[in-house]
């Protein structure tokens, strides 16, 4: 039986354009997707954040973009602490997974795999 879990993630982009803040969450998100076996039914909701340093895009667009119509989202802005990871997306996704919560794959990528360098994303 399903329960609800929540998958972490993050990603960096080297530049504040909506271009690379599309690529970069279209990208987490498909590994968030493809590391834990979850199809678009079984999304929940999403909640992005960035640092103060990107404002040309939302990250939930790129979610949009991808299909997630019905998906519901939000973006927010991350705390501006001292020496924090620059440029930085991050998203909490609640989805039905049939795994206990250990088992949870979190997706770190780019310059963000400095950020959890325990769980070792390739």
């Amino acid at each position: 039986m399903p329960s609800i879990r929540a998958i972490r993630g993050a990603t960096q982009v080297d530049a504040d354009t909506p271009a690379m803040i599309a690529g970069a969450t279209t990208e987490l998100l498909r590994a968030m997707l493809a590391d834990n076996h979850l199809m678009d039914g079984a999304l929940v909701s999403a909640t992005f954040t960035c640092t103060t340093d990107l404002r040309s895009a939302f990250p939930a667009e790129a979610a949009r973009a991808i299909g997630w119509d019905d998906v519901p989202m939000i973006c927010t802005q991350e705390l501006d602490v001292d020496g924090a990871l620059p440029r930085c997306i991050r998203v909490l996704l609640y989805a039905e997974l049939p795994v206990p919560r250990k088992d949870v794959h979190h997706v770190y990528l780019r310059g963000a795999r400095a950020l959890r360098p325990d769980l070792g994303n390739d």
